[in-house]
């Protein structure tokens, strides 16, 4: 699947996106993975309150299933103005 990361996420983990395989059911299991393979994952993820997820370009949550899902997008939460 394509991970995509955004804004400081994008900046935390030095890539704008990355294709993975992953073994996990939900959205939060893939953040748990994610955190185990460095520092910076674990710095990008420290704090998902302060996360948005999207599967697919939906909106989403963290307790989101994965199956079927070909993108997955971290994003901070979004402003208008």
């Amino acid at each position: 699947m394509d991970v995509l990361y955004f804004a400081w996420v994008r900046e935390r983990i030095g890539l704008p996106r990355e294709r993975i395989e992953t073994g996990a059911a939900t959205v939060s299991e893939l953040v748990d993975e994610l955190r185990g393979r460095e520092a910076r994952y674990e710095a990008a993820f420290a704090d998902t309150s302060a996360l948005r997820v999207a599967l697919d370009q939906q909106l989403s949550d963290f307790d989101a299933p994965l199956a079927g899902v070909r993108e997955v997008a971290f994003f901070p939460p979004m402003t208008g103005g």
